[in-house]
């Protein structure tokens, strides 16, 4: 259990990691992403252990890394200016 949670952390905050360094102009400060990325992948081993049980290592890591993406995925911006064209006259 402390190797799935140490594991889901990691995996976690290199996620956050990837996505802070890919895309800076549409995400929040730096310490904000790598916390959301930590919380997301504990929560997510935590959520997906409870579910299915004693499994395995790969499914509970694999629901880490769901739940993690999911909520550095909520943090972004849009990219630019959303230009409305209207179509009717």
């Amino acid at each position: 259990m402390f190797l799935e949670a140490l594991g889901s952390a990691i995996l976690g905050l290199a996620l956050a990691w990837a996505a802070a360094y890919r895309l800076p102009h549409r995400l929040p400060a730096r310490r904000l992403v790598l916390g959301t990325g930590i919380a997301g992948g504990l929560f997510g081993a935590f959520l997906t252990h409870t579910a299915l049980g004693s499994v395995g290592f790969l499914p509970v890591m694999l629901g880490a890394v769901a739940v993690s993406a999911a909520s550095v995925s909520l943090l972004l911006r849009p990219a630019g200016r959303l230009s409305r064209h209207s179509a009717a006259v």
